[in-house]
């Protein structure tokens, strides 16, 4: 890519962001600037990526093709009036903040800049996100969506979803993590009760779940049947799966993802 990408903002997801994008090869290092507020925020991802970094704002909004703004939801409303006046019409404005439309955007920029609207959910960190991405509706060249497309797949896999749709994902990506990570501790629990070292019992619940998501993904088998595949007749699995329905497993899942989104709806609706 001979874009120029550049980062208001240098957090955890920020930095997930330029982590996959160099390690890719996407596109070089020197191609990325990335602005903060503090110096040592700065000396640090320069000397960890070899991207060029500044405190000033307006610097990253002026040089830059693709610019993403990596702020917490309640500095948009800041960020947006500061460097407004510095974006040209070419620019590709991407935010990844819960809460923010793209009318929201387009609004606070007080011009008809082109945005995308991009929910990336933290196993970025490691290479494994998956990634949200509402366009707006008069990016229609397939070039530059597959280019933004690309840029989110350098960390994990990504999906095109309506913009109203984004809460639903919160719930099943966003904030699910969470939930695994849970499942994750009370499997460990359960092989600490039979005797399993703990240290040992994170790391093969851990392995588990990788394995069975990976199955899952590799195989495009549903789910379902993957499940009934460990499940022999008067078996052990089958006798724990059975508990598990008694317990209310599944129904507490989904109750958590509707709550999850209930949620994200309400918040979406305040910074309205």
């Amino acid at each position: 890519m001979n874009k120029i990408i550049g980062f208001i903002g240098c957090g955890n997801m920020a930095k997930a962001m330029i982590g996959g994008l160099i390690r890719s090869n996407l596109i070089a290092p020197e191609r990325i600037i990335v602005s903060a507020k503090t110096k040592g925020t700065l000396e640090k991802v320069e000397k960890d990526y070899g991207i060029n970094v500044t405190l000033d704002n307006k610097k990253v909004a002026t040089e830059s093709d693709y610019l993403i703004l990596a702020v917490k939801p309640y500095m948009h409303e800041l960020v947006l009036e500061e460097i407004k006046n510095e974006i040209e019409e070419r620019v590709i404005v991407i935010t990844i903040a819960a809460g923010i439309s793209i009318d929201y955007m387009k609004k606070n920029l007080g011009k008809d800049i082109l945005v995308v609207k991009a929910m990336p959910n933290t196993p970025a960190m490691v290479g494994e996100g998956v990634t949200a991405l509402s366009f707006d509706d008069r990016i229609i060249d397939e070039g530059m969506r597959e280019e933004i497309i690309s840029i989110f797949n350098s960390f994990g896999r990504t999906e095109i979803l309506d913009e109203n749709l984004m809460d639903g994902f919160t719930a099943l990506c966003g904030s699910s993590p969470a939930y695994v990570y849970m499942m994750i501790e009370a499997m460990a629990d359960g092989g600490v009760l039979q005797g399993i070292p703990r240290k040992q019992a994170y790391k093969m619940a851990a392995q588990a779940v990788l394995g069975a998501a990976k199955m899952v993904l590799d195989t495009e088998i549903h789910p379902g049947e993957l499940k009934d595949n460990v499940c022999s007749p008067k078996g052990t699995t089958i006798e724990a799966v059975a508990k598990l329905e008694e317990m209310g497993f599944r129904s507490a899942i989904i109750e958590a993802m509707r709550v999850c989104a209930e949620k994200s709806k309400k918040s979406v609706n305040s910074e309205k």
